[in-house]
């Protein structure tokens, strides 16, 4: 991630504690840079909401949210210091029911918080019958890609063999 600087990574945890004190600590190089967003799961109140705030604490240029499987309505969520929420429900067999209430009250708080927003599916059995429209449309928000140019493939040659040495090296 600090050399492929032209991808833009997504990383995901449930540790949202292990994930604020590495991004204070040995990555937080890595924490201002635009093209590594930073994202917690949050299916419900009791475990989801809490991952929210130790995201908010940690310094990082993006933030996400993955919320899916969303299993419950999650009330007043405070979106501050968020760039992006990802919505989606359960599938598969076992799936359990998405109310469209609460992926409407996601996108409605997105909205007034200026969060993009992208809801992924309904989910279910058959996910690909359920869609994945609200409201009669498809939200596909992301934030900004990594602006970072390539390098020729010469210089990406040369930053793979940099690589090789450093890590047999073991640094």
């Amino acid at each position: 991630m600090r050399v492929a600087d032209w991808h833009t990574y997504q990383v995901l945890t449930k540790r949202s504690e292990r994930l604020a004190a590495m991004l204070a600590g040995g990555l937080r190089d890595l924490a201002d840079r635009s093209h590594v967003w930073w994202g917690v799961s949050v299916e419900d109140r009791r475990h989801g909401l809490p991952r929210i705030e130790h995201l908010r604490q940690a310094p990082a240029a993006v933030r996400f949210l993955s919320v899916e499987p969303l299993l419950e309505d999650l009330g007043a969520v405070d979106l501050s210091g968020v760039h992006w929420m990802i919505v989606g429900g359960e599938s598969g067999h076992g799936a359990r029911p998405l109310a469209k209430e609460w992926v409407a009250s996601l996108r409605d708080r997105s909205v007034a918080a200026g969060v993009r927003f992208f809801f992924k599916q309904w989910g279910g059995v058959r996910k690909g019958k359920a869609g994945r429209e609200l409201d009669g449309r498809t939200y596909d928000e992301v934030p900004p890609p990594s602006v970072n140019p390539m390098p020729d493939a010469r210089r990406r040659a040369d930053l793979a063999r940099e690589l090789e040495v450093r890590f047999a090296r073991g640094a």
